[in-house]
């Protein structure tokens, strides 16, 4: 048997699906949005711009944007050409085979993992300062992760929130999605009060210098905020449920990324308006820009709205963290117990379980510093990987078919995303390089140690 064993690409065109096909192309965006728009508007922007790029932190986004719409180009072109579930695994594993296939998913895994983890652990924090407001107070030991020295012992709402985002996933894909695409709507009127307010209290002066840390800080500012994309690959983990997935994927991927960038870079220029950069250093720059004009009201629903939509990063990264867990087990590179359907619901049901408690025992035992930590480097290993996968595909399988999503001037393009990822990657800390070595490590042993000897497709091919 050979580690490098490929599916072939028709392969994936005849394979049946269990689960229900009832999304369409707007579900799909409002997917991509709801995983993206959340830290990355309400907490990022300020630090952002104190330390790194000041005003012009709004193309810092745009040059971030670029980079995340080359990826976004990749993407696009395997989800029309390779429309299965499983994203980059399931692309890898028609280019390259079973072991790159496995470690890209491996990889994937780990970013949404991370951030379902990270996240849940972020929205506690932002609960529990709502709650202090209040005058109600956590018990020191429920009140955050593990650190005996603090005496607190487990972070309680962190595992809660992930407990009732776990039932939720778990139902119908449709479902599922309801309160996601709901909570997207008033994210949207969450940003539309601050834009609509805010610009009142904009003062020209505070743009200048509009470059405070030159254009190396605009560069550093896009290395930043580049993990503020993060979200919009959730879209391709929803190739079995959706109706034409050809179309409805590149679609979803590409409008969500363009929603967001307009999105960011709008609130940020506001924001730089009305706040002087370097007073932007808070964890809620958004709500601190209203009370810094003194609308404590306003501030006051803004930073309920953002608890509130942050459940949207949440539910979306653990949709799609459940359905790269059922792709790969149904391949047998994880156990098949992880591959069963609820035969009500046709969703996922074991492996939205396992990615449920395994996030809440992180979430709730872990700082998030540390979860954060992997999500960089993890996400642009497997986007190199997969600027690679289409220069390879396009030497086995030639040019898409008409109907088909094609992605113009390659190589160049994913050549393009594969040298700006490598520049990020070195800019990250030796202690997340030795984590990352790790994490690779373990995912080499996880696939020796049992999906070599249990593949579907080794057990084929013997």
């Amino acid at each position: 048997m050979s580690m490098f064993r490929k599916k072939e690409l028709a392969a994936h065109s005849t394979e049946a699906s269990s689960m229900k096909k009832d999304l369409k192309t707007m579900d799909l965006i409002l997917l991509g949005i709801g995983a993206v728009v959340g830290t990355g508007i309400f907490v990022i922007t300020g630090v952002a711009a104190e330390r790194y790029a000041g005003p012009a932190l709004s193309l810092s986004f745009l040059v971030a944007a670029g980079a995340i719409i080359l990826a976004g180009l990749c993407y696009a072109e395997f989800a029309s050409r390779i429309p299965a579930l499983g994203g980059p695994y399931a692309y890898m594993y028609v280019v390259f085979g079973e072991i790159v296939a496995w470690m890209t998913g491996w990889l994937v895994i780990c970013e949404f993992f991370l951030a379902v983890s990270s996240v849940a652990s972020g929205w506690s924090g932002y609960v529990q300062g709502f709650l202090d407001s209040l005058g109600v107070h956590l018990p020191v030991a429920l009140s955050g992760a593990y650190n005996a020295e603090k005496g607190s012992y487990v972070d309680i709402i962190a595992v809660l929130v992930l407990l009732a985002v776990t039932f939720w996933v778990s139902q119908e894909a449709k479902t599922a999605l309801r309160l996601n695409n709901v909570m997207v709507f008033v994210k949207f009127g969450i940003i539309a009060l601050f834009v609509i307010v805010g610009i009142f209290y904009v003062k020209p002066d505070n743009w200048q210098p509009f470059m405070p840390f030159g254009f190396s800080g605009v560069v550093s500012g896009a290395a930043v905020v580049f993990f503020a994309f993060l979200g919009f690959d959730a879209v391709s983990m929803t190739a079995e449920e959706v109706k034409n997935p050809q179309k409805d994927i590149p679609r979803g991927i590409i409008g969500s990324i363009i929603i967001t960038t307009i999105l960011y870079v709008i609130v940020t220029l506001i924001l730089t308006g009305i706040v002087p950069f370097d007073a932007l250093g808070v964890k809620d720059p958004v709500a601190f820009a209203m009370r810094f004009v003194q609308l404590d009201g306003v501030a006051g629903i803004i930073s309920v709205g953002a608890i509130l939509t942050l459940l949207t990063v949440m539910i979306a990264m653990m949709y799609s963290l459940a359905r790269i867990i059922y792709a790969i087990s149904k391949d047998g590179l994880l156990p098949k117990f992880m591959s069963k359907i609820d035969e009500k619901k046709r969703t996922p049901k074991n492996a939205t379980y396992v990615a449920g408690i395994c996030t809440m025992i992180f979430a709730g035992l872990v700082p998030m510093e540390l979860l954060a930590e992997l999500t960089n480097i993890v996400t642009l290993m497997y986007l190199i990987v997969m600027a690679i996968g289409i220069i390879r595909l396009r030497k086995i399988a030639g040019d898409p078919k008409p109907g088909e999503f094609k992605i113009p001037f390659v190589p160049l393009v994913p050549i393009l995303l594969a040298v700006v990822s490598i520049w990020l990657m070195v800019q990250l800390q030796a202690a997340t390089w030795r984590a990352f070595v790790i994490a690779l490590i373990l995912g080499f042993v996880i696939y020796f140690a049992y999906g070599y000897r249990h593949s579907n497709e080794g057990k084929i091919k013997e």
